[in-house]
């Protein structure tokens, strides 16, 4: 079965819409064993978010988001960008095969972690307030996506992605917090 989840996260990542059979030949098994494992593509794919979210939660739960929300933020992206980023593609299939409020409910512990940190960020005046924290937090999964799709194009080099991510959030974040 991790052969079987490992294959299905790889796929999901590189393409939202990869199929079951895809999945179980990159996990070198037949259908029928897929199948065994998971009576059909939605429960593949809400077990495949469950897993990354899990991965992603192992690195978030270590992480010292306390203090100048600023270098929180940094540390949040240094630490995690990879993982984020790859959360988010399996979270694109997850949402074309999976009902809304089962994708809000696996997500909300992650997103809800991120919304934590910039609106205390912008509580103390370090984030920018003209603008709500859920666009702000939008944004910021949207710059990782991104990056994590110029990774995989070849446009970004993986050891520069970081720190492009963390300069692209902060200058937007730090605008203008009237």
């Amino acid at each position: 079965m991790d052969k079987i989840l490992a294959a299905a996260v790889t796929c999901l990542s590189r393409n939202a819409d990869a199929s079951v059979s895809e999945i179980a030949q990159a996990a070198g098994v037949g259908r029928v064993t897929l199948y065994g494992h998971f009576p059909s593509r939605e429960a593949l794919v809400e077990a495949a978010l469950i897993r990354v979210l899990s991965e992603g939660e192992k690195v978030l739960e270590g992480l010292d988001l306390t203090g100048d929300p600023r270098a929180a933020l940094t540390v949040l992206i240094t630490s995690s960008w990879l993982l984020i980023a790859q959360a988010s593609a399996v979270l694109e299939a997850a949402q074309a095969a999976l009902p809304p409020g089962r994708v809000q409910e696996l997500h909300a512990k992650p997103a809800q972690r991120v919304d934590d940190l910039i609106r205390r960020g912008q509580a103390v005046g370090a984030f920018r307030t003209d603008l709500p924290a859920d666009w702000l937090v939008s944004v910021l999964h949207h710059v990782l996506h991104g990056a994590a799709l110029d990774v995989a194009a070849g446009r970004l080099d993986r050891a520069d992605a970081p720190h492009f991510i963390s300069a692209t959030i902060l200058a937007a974040y730090l605008g203008s917090r009237t």
